[in-house]
């Protein structure tokens, strides 16, 4: 008992550290800020709601939090969980009743994945009721391990170097989204979810399988972090140091106007590995 408290405050600082040094690098909550705090049930958006609620009681700036929960109605979900934890928390709340579950199983073939138009529905519900109510920024629970994903995603599927941004303005150009647990690994949510015992609610109510590929990609970062240590990190850390100029972007870099008058190398005087000899 001893022990699981004291990994619970070990944890406990670092994630508030990771969220702090987040929202403080990326300018994401400033004073005065109405902050809608999306919680769909999940480990992740419960943990992100815990440690904002826990920054704001020592943060140096006034910013509201109000937590948001969709309910599509997807069969079997349970009204009564959220309420109760917010209630208990004593944060103000809205649950918002969409049945998008019965339009997207109407929409999608049988057999494929609801997820995608799932969300479509979700993020345009979600926009227009921050912007109806005026808040200034929406946070969303999406972590290190999701960003590292979408990253693996976008190249392997997309042909393009594009991942999740930590704060981002809307497409409809009216509100900004933040991603607090940019900095946070997912085994930590995790841990910390089990052992503070939120009433988490399963996103696969609806009976669709998750994205596939996305699941794939979780496996293999997995899979990397335990056969690799370090990998990860430094995988992360190069999405924030970026070289345009050795990249093949050209709409990133002027690769047109790079020239030296002064030096011309002729083929005559590359090495066999097509560099030149110095």
């Amino acid at each position: 008992m001893a022990s699981s408290r004291t990994e619970k405050i070990k944890l406990q600082k670092k994630l508030k550290r990771s969220v702090a040094r987040a929202i403080s690098d990326f300018d994401m909550i400033k004073d005065g800020d109405r902050v809608m705090v999306c919680v769909s049930g999940g480990k992740d958006s419960f943990t992100m709601l815990d440690i904002l609620l826990g920054l704001r009681q020592h943060a140096p700036i006034n910013f509201e939090i109000f937590a948001f929960n969709l309910d599509q109605k997807q069969p079997g979900f349970p009204a009564d969980v959220l309420p109760e934890y917010f209630k208990q928390k004593n944060v103000e709340y809205v649950v918002v009743e969409e049945d998008t579950y019965s339009l997207v199983k109407n929409m999608v073939p049988s057999g494929k994945t609801y997820c995608g138009w799932c969300s479509r529905f979700r993020r345009g519900i979600i926009y227009r009721y921050a912007r109806e109510q005026g808040f200034s920024k929406i946070a969303l629970g999406h972590h290190r391990d999701d960003i590292l994903e979408t990253l693996f995603l976008n190249m392997f599927y997309g042909g393009k170097m594009k991942a999740m941004p930590p704060k981002l303005l809307s497409d409809d150009g009216e509100n900004i989204l933040i991603r607090p647990l940019a900095y946070c690994r997912e085994k930590d949510i995790a841990r910390y979810a089990e052992i503070i015992e939120f009433p988490i609610i399963p996103c696969n109510l609806c009976g669709s399988q998750d994205n596939l590929q996305r699941v794939a990609l979780k496996k293999m970062l997995q899979s990397w972090d335990r056969e690799h240590p370090g990998r990860i990190e430094s995988i992360f850390r190069s999405i924030q140091s970026i070289v345009p100029s050795h990249l093949m972007d050209e709409a990133m870099f002027d690769f047109k106007a790079v020239s030296n008058s002064k030096e011309k190398i002729s083929l005559l005087e590359l090495n066999e590995e097509g560099l030149p000899d110095v």
